[in-house]
């Protein structure tokens, strides 16, 4: 059997662990501080974390509360997990943050073993759609909840102004996961095929990508002696606030380096890694 592409299931207790200790830190006027999430402030992120957790867990033991309505596209899937986001988020106001953390310290574990007890070459029961796919298999829909607990948690960091978990054991898998998006944001993009964009994520938390394109649409392929029609280099904070629609494409742009056809590696910065 073959090696799982993204490995993220031993980094949740850590992550949760550093998200407990947090909020802990955060003073009361940290609580209410904007995010890069819009309308979210740092509470309404810890509430929308828990939501994660509590859907996970009550929905293996088969409860999803009330019937979804027809989904027919994916926008239609996009405004039903809004909708579910925001009357969550609201209720969620009334509870304290002391409240708010010890619900998540008691469910983050039992999360964690929802995820721990499936099969990771399985179908997983929701595919990543944010990648094209109908079907996924669990490993990246795990890896797909991790960028959801990464992305969420240095939310919180960036707007407390606390020490990010930008370091490449906990920043490099998501990153990669995020990367997973890009074939499909470029599935109508027309180039000869061979055309070759190289992605670089600045530092030694990033790495370096090759997006090709085949017979079959855009691949990624291992690194080719084939000189790249286009390289976009991106520093990581941009990286993930971009790939998580935290900034527009076009600051997205500002803020790296693209050398070669330029238009070509624009479509880059369109790409999403989150259901928006």
């Amino acid at each position: 059997m073959n090696p799982i592409p993204i490995q993220t299931i031993h980094l949740f207790p850590v992550l949760d662990q550093l998200l407990i200790e947090l909020l802990r830190s955060l003073s009361p006027d940290d609580w209410n501080k904007p995010t890069v999430a819009k309308l979210w402030t740092v509470k309404d992120i810890a509430a929308h974390l828990l939501h994660g957790n509590v859907r996970t867990i009550s929905s293996k033991q088969s409860f999803t509360g009330d019937t979804p309505p027809v989904i027919n596209s994916y926008q239609d899937l996009v405004n039903f997990l809004n909708e579910e986001n925001m009357v969550w988020v609201k209720a969620m106001k009334q509870v304290s943050p002391d409240l708010l953390i010890q619900l998540l310290e008691t469910t983050g574990q039992q999360f964690a073993d929802e995820l721990v007890s499936l099969d990771p070459y399985a179908s997983a029961r929701f595919s990543v759609a944010w990648a094209g796919e109908e079907q996924s298999a669990n490993w990246f829909h795990i890896a797909r909840e991790y960028t959801e607990k990464w992305h969420h948690q240095q939310q919180i960091r960036d707007a407390v102004n606390k020490p990010g978990i930008m370091h490449r054991e906990l920043f490099y898998p998501c990153l990669a996961t995020f990367m997973y998006a890009m074939p499909h944001s470029y599935r109508n993009v027309q180039a000869p095929e061979t055309t070759l964009i190289e992605i670089i994520i600045q530092s030694e938390i990033g790495g370096n990508w090759y997006l090709q394109k085949g017979t079959e649409g855009w691949n990624f392929v291992a690194e080719s002696d084939k000189p790249a029609d286009c390289k976009v280099s991106i520093n990581p904070d941009i990286a993930w606030k971009l790939f998580t629609r935290a900034i527009t494409p076009e600051t997205g742009i500002q803020n790296s380096i693209l050398e070669g056809d330029t238009k070509l590696g624009q479509k880059i910065f369109n790409t999403l890694a989150v259901m928006a």
